[in-house]
């Protein structure tokens, strides 16, 4: 049986945050795993400058990236079991990392500066 698409149902800005917040766990200069748990805690987070933000080694646009400093955003993927808030940035699960989003590299590309 397929696996259903998007079985928390999260909203666009939801995914759009998960899914970067993916990319930036899979940056070992970015990030720290538990081996144990899975989890990953992002050291921090990411800042726009003018019209896009840098999300390890790809460009995104502001607007895209809008849920990094959207408090309810966080909310919403802590209480489905996606993020934990960490003593030093957000931590994002065993399952907030294997979440498929759905979204892939549909909205970043590689960074020319």
């Amino acid at each position: 049986m397929a696996t259903k698409k998007n079985p928390l149902k999260l909203n666009k800005l939801q995914l759009r945050t998960l899914a970067l917040t993916q990319v930036l766990a899979n940056e070992p200069d970015l990030s720290v795993k538990d081996e144990m748990s899975g989890a990953v805690t992002i050291k921090h987070l990411p800042h726009a400058h003018g019209d896009h933000m840098h999300v390890g080694p790809f460009v995104v646009s502001s607007k895209d990236a809008s849920g990094f400093s959207n408090p309810a955003v966080w909310v919403a993927l802590k209480r489905k079991g996606l993020v934990i808030d960490g003593d030093f940035g957000v931590t994002l699960t065993a399952e907030g990392l294997a979440y498929d989003t759905g979204l892939g590299e549909k909205f970043i590309a590689a960074s020319d500066h």
